[in-house]
């Protein structure tokens, strides 16, 4: 099964639970892809240039100058330290964003009704690409960078996002809405598993006791309503439900460091 991880910021911002965090997704058996943000660390570089940080529903508006350092940040400085911390536990990793190899395709979100400024939702993944890095034995780090194949333009893509498109496209599904992926060589059972500082969904964000094991669609909706779920946990959610209902074998909401338990413990998501 491929296991395609996505870490949460809050990890990536913690170079202790970062480093203990590698070494075990190190260890996990099989093909694996490792799906990061940053969003601490272009936040802070932002404040130290004078750029407002904006952000709405969980999600980073970004204007001209604010790509520029995301850029920097989640393709250059943040992809590179963990290859380089993924070496040295014994995984061989190459680091990419969207654009290298025409990886992940997207298109520039539109302006209506919120307008995000240069934010892409995925339209294609190159399968063949992902496959051919995995049959060589590399390990997949994949910046939140993708790109505007029209345009060459450079384009933020939430992680979870970018996370959600790899799974389905390996999975042999549509990643994006009115597009479609390039041919899977080999249709995979996938396993998208989305790691950060909770233990998983929780009913109450104060109570690491209080996690939900298992979410439908129908409890997703009413614990929205609710208030129970907000913020950066909405896209989350809601790119875990397109990944479960667009074939996708199983996903999970976990702790950064549950990841070396069996099942991962957290919240699973089911149809």
């Amino acid at each position: 099964m491929l296991k395609i991880v996505k870490i949460g910021g809050n990890i990536v911002d913690n170079p202790e639970k970062l480093d203990r965090f590698l070494v075990d997704f190190a260890a996990l058996e099989g093909d694996k892809i490792l799906v990061h943000g940053g969003g601490r660390v272009a936040t802070t570089i932002c404040r130290s240039l004078d750029i407002e940080t904006v952000m709405i529903k969980g999600r980073r508006v970004t204007d001209e100058q604010t790509l520029k350092v995301v850029t920097m940040v989640y393709a250059g400085l943040v992809n590179k330290t963990i290859v380089g911390k993924l070496q040295r536990a014994g995984c061989d990793a190459i680091g990419l964003c969207g654009a290298d190899g025409q990886l992940l395709r997207s298109v520039r979100r539109a302006p209506q009704p919120i307008d995000y400024g240069f934010v892409g939702d995925p339209e294609a993944v190159n399968t063949g690409l992902v496959d051919r890095l995995l049959s060589a034995g590399l390990t997949l780090v994949t910046a939140p960078i993708t790109f505007d194949a029209e345009r060459g333009e450079l384009l933020n893509t939430n992680a979870d996002t970018v996370a959600s498109a790899l799974a389905v496209a390996m999975a042999g599904g549509n990643p994006g809405k009115g597009a479609s992926s390039d041919p899977v060589t080999v249709k995979r059972e996938v396993e998208l598993i989305y790691c950060f500082e909770k233990k998983g969904v929780l009913r109450n964000v104060d109570d690491e006791s209080s996690v939900i094991p298992r979410i439908g669609r129908g409890e997703f909706v009413r614990l929205q309503a609710e208030g129970v779920v907000a913020d950066g946990m909405l896209p989350k959610l809601e790119n875990a439900f397109r990944a479960i209902e667009n074939g996708v074998a199983r996903v999970v909401i976990c702790s950064a460091e549950s990841i070396s338990e069996p099942g991962y413990g957290g919240t699973t998501l089911v149809k």
